[in-house]
């Protein structure tokens, strides 16, 4: 992984990871439900912005070079398992 990438990655997860932490506190101090969900919302899309992060340094690296070392066969076929994971 790439060090700007894994910089990304690590900020966003830390600041999901205070995200959630708010939000169980929420639910402790039976805050409003839509205000909960609202802040759920929001993990997810800040979860969403470190697989996008994840995701192009992936790209951009690791496929690379397994295509160069000649395991485009094994690239494909991990990319084509990810996106399976990815629609369940």
């Amino acid at each position: 992984m790439r060090a700007e990438n894994k910089a990304e990655a690590i900020k966003r997860l830390r600041y999901a990871e205070g995200h959630l932490a708010a939000v169980q506190r929420m639910v402790e101090q039976d805050k409003y439900c839509v205000d909960i969900l609202k802040q759920l919302f929001a993990v997810r899309k800040s979860l969403e912005r470190v697989e996008t992060v994840l995701l192009q340094g992936h790209l951009q690296s690791c496929v690379v070079e397994g295509i160069r070392g000649g395991k485009e066969g094994q690239v494909l076929q991990e990319l084509v398992d990810l996106y399976g994971v990815a629609r369940k």
